[in-house]
């Protein structure tokens, strides 16, 4: 496998590890309705992959978050170890 292989994740599995569903079936249908965008683009396939670098727009029930993806997750852990996934680029738009 290249690095570029090991460097790319299913975008449902991504939102899962980062604690942006509480289920991967969750992550799932967020996608397939239509509430997250990859790079600009509204996407509706779970299985497309990212990347770090990539910009992810999620909708989610109360608000929409603004993300840099920063790494891969290798599994779905506490919420500091989730958070190391991706840079909230909203958060950091208000601090400047």
């Amino acid at each position: 496998m290249t690095q570029a292989e090991t460097d790319r994740q299913r975008i449902d599995k991504w939102l899962w590890f980062a604690r942006m569903a509480r289920t991967r079936t969750a992550a799932a249908q967020l996608v397939a309705d239509g509430h997250v965008r990859l790079n600009g683009q509204r996407i509706t396939q779970a299985a497309k992959a990212l990347r770090p670098g990539d910009v992810l727009t999620v909708a989610l029930q109360r608000d929409v978050r603004l993300l840099r993806v920063l790494a891969t997750g290798a599994r779905r852990g506490p919420y500091e170890e989730a958070r190391l996934l991706y840079e909230d680029l909203a958060a950091s738009d208000a601090a400047s």
